[in-house]
């Protein structure tokens, strides 16, 4: 049953929802920290990013898991470019490729922004890579473990509302 996301019994069955416990073990790319600090220096990333997520969920009516495997690619991809080498992963699932590819359209857009209102590129791979990867976690945070599951996009669509364009602070 598809439910719209506004309906009452299923905001009741969210408030009810026990999340799939998750260990410090659970945890993809474990050997990128994040921190508060790298969270609080990157904001408007993490935003941009989770806007235009939520913004291609809402369109293509995707579900969390075709997010989590968005967002799993598009961080090897990253993880490459890390070493040098530029190999684009491509996910199997089309809406998880449309999810990575609305993510790297929101990236390059993001990186024009800021290269036009300070003049010079200042966002780093590593930086997107955190973000990503932030998501990532977010993701497994609010998953309810259902197969056709919209948790975490209810979440991003409550924390980050859609909208036409997120604001960007340099």
């Amino acid at each position: 049953m598809d439910c719209p996301l506004d309906c009452v019994y299923l905001r009741e069955a969210r408030i009810r929802d026990r999340p799939v416990p998750i260990t410090e073990e659970d945890l993809p790319n474990k050997d990128i920290r994040l921190n508060e600090d790298f969270v609080r220096k990157q904001e408007h990333v993490v935003m941009w990013l989770a806007h235009a997520l939520a913004r291609v969920m809402e369109a293509r009516r995707s579900v969390d898991g075709d997010a989590r495997e968005g967002l799993e690619t598009l961080i090897k991809t990253y993880r490459t470019l890390e070493s040098g080498l530029i190999y684009e992963t491509r996910p199997q699932n089309p809406y998880a490729a449309e999810i990575q590819e609305a993510l790297k359209q929101a990236i390059d857009e993001l990186r024009k922004h800021l290269t036009e209102t300070s003049g010079m590129q200042t966002l780093r791979d590593a930086d997107v890579l955190g973000a990503l990867v932030f998501l990532q976690r977010l993701e497994l945070q609010h998953n309810n473990g259902r197969r056709r599951g919209r948790a975490f996009f209810d979440f991003l669509r409550t924390y980050f509302p859609i909208q036409t364009q997120p604001a960007v602070v340099a």
